[in-house]
């Protein structure tokens, strides 16, 4: 959801907000609206006080949300996506979606998540044009060849329009005959003596315990840039991996995996997120794609 100046949500201030975020700065804002610099700045402070928290960290290099200002900005984003929904089923607006939707998604995450989900979609709004393409790679929607990306992380570009489907719940498993072989560690600690599976970008690896976050770095015993490889090796005993749950939730019950050091687990921050870029106005075909995937999804929860 995009709000742009002159689209107010319940509070003027609260649409302000979402505009200063998505513009990138309080200066770009006023230019924007066409409002002072001090103006906005000033309103920007009367509903921190209002709230009683800061919502942004004010820095002459870039511009930082605060956790609570993370929270509201999220929660604006949510409402106002909601109200959008609501306005199209009154109004009848998406029985006319149509047009192209290029998706992105990581590969294993795609394959075993959305394209499910796809077949109902296709279905239900069949002048839709939709181009789906998997990858491990990192795809900057500012390019221009694709229109809503899947993302898995913790942190998401405040310029992108972001929805939170889920989160990415993260254990350390390991098979039963890797185990019965270089037996089972009992510390992190013993993690330097064993086999790590990791992509080339995932460690070191940002653990939370009951002493709270903790850095576990190492090497990986293979090197690859594939997810789906660290997780095909995990299965065949090659070693240690800090795997999301909607990717090994079955291995897990059926006994291929075996979850170890269980008072340790990824960092709860990273989630699972549909984002596109800004705009004047949304293209409906866009939303109702993140709404069919929220909704058949089960809120990602596994």
């Amino acid at each position: 959801m995009t709000f742009e100046p002159g689209l107010k949500m319940f509070d003027p201030d609260y649409d302000l907000f979402v505009h200063i975020i998505q513009a990138g700065s309080i200066s770009a804002a006023a230019r924007a609206r066409g409002a002072s610099v001090a103006g906005l700045s000033k309103r920007l402070s009367r509903l921190e006080e209002r709230l009683g928290v800061g919502l942004i960290h004010r820095t002459t290099r870039r511009l930082a949300l605060t956790v609570p200002g993370k929270e509201l900005y999220d929660a604006l984003l949510l409402l106002g996506a909601s109200l959008e929904g609501v306005e199209d089923r009154i109004s009848g607006r998406h029985a006319d979606a149509s047009g192209p939707l290029r998706l992105t998604a990581p590969t294993s995450f795609g394959r075993m998540h959305v394209v499910p989900h796809l077949p109902a979609f296709l279905e239900r709004y069949p002048q839709i044009d939709l181009q789906i393409d998997l990858s491990d790679e990192f795809v900057d929607l500012r390019e221009g060849g694709h229109d809503v990306a899947i993302r898995i992380a913790a942190t998401i570009d405040l310029q992108l329009v972001s929805y939170r489907l889920g989160t990415s719940r993260r254990v350390l498993c390991a098979a039963p005959g890797y185990l019965a072989r270089f037996g089972v560690p009992q510390t992190l600690a013993d993690l330097k003596h064993h086999r790590l599976l990791a992509t080339e970008s995932q460690l070191p690896w940002h653990l939370e315990g009951s002493d709270g976050q903790v850095v576990q770095d190492g090497c990986s015993h293979v090197r690859t840039n594939s997810s789906e490889v660290v997780r095909e090796l995990a299965l065949e005993g090659c070693g240690i991996a800090l795997r999301s749950l909607w990717d090994v939730s079955a291995a897990l019950a059926g006994g291929k995996l075996v979850q170890v050091l269980p008072d340790y687990q990824g960092s709860q921050e990273v989630g699972i997120f549909a984002v596109h870029l800004p705009g004047p106005v949304v293209p409906a075909r866009f939303r109702l794609f993140i709404e069919h995937l929220k909704e058949n999804s089960g809120g990602f929860t596994f």
